[in-house]
């Protein structure tokens, strides 16, 4: 088994082992750091394959067969699902999304990881900011408690 193959092994494994972690149920939201590190571990995946076959390698791996177009628009249409399920929250949570957008395009699921860790650091710092106020309100002694 060559290296190439049992890095996308231990990915495969890896993701099966981490679903019914990332699956239960429990504040996800206080858990920003997961997509930021697994962003950086991937950044530095993807900088060594620009190195190693240049910026464009992955464009003949994704045309060379029917296997390779197969997997190029399941990409694709992950992206489109994902950027069109993630736009309600990231307006809620003030984010610009066209920024993000244009980072997506650039570097792919670094992008995304990235956009989902901000997401996330921002609703948990919302929920945190809300969750003060509202201790404080309840203990000020306000005749509306």
């Amino acid at each position: 088994m060559s290296l190439f193959e049992l890095l996308a092994a231990a990915g495969v494994v890896g993701l099966a082992l981490a679903m019914p972690v990332i699956a239960r149920p429990r504040p996800a939201r206080s858990a920003w750091w997961v997509p930021a590190g697994l962003g950086a571990a991937f950044a530095a995946w993807s900088a060594y394959a620009v190195v190693a076959d240049g910026p464009l390698g992955f464009w003949d791996v994704h045309t060379d067969s029917a296997w390779g177009v197969q997997v190029w628009l399941d990409l694709l249409l992950a992206f489109g699902v994902g950027w069109f399920l993630v736009q309600p929250r990231l307006r809620t949570a003030g984010i610009a999304p066209m920024p993000w957008l244009v980072a997506i395009l650039l570097t792919g699921s670094v992008g995304v990881l990235a956009m989902l860790a901000l997401l996330l650091w921002a609703e948990r710092r919302a929920g945190l900011a809300g969750a003060e106020s509202r201790r404080s309100h309840l203990g000020s002694g306000s005749p509306n408690r």
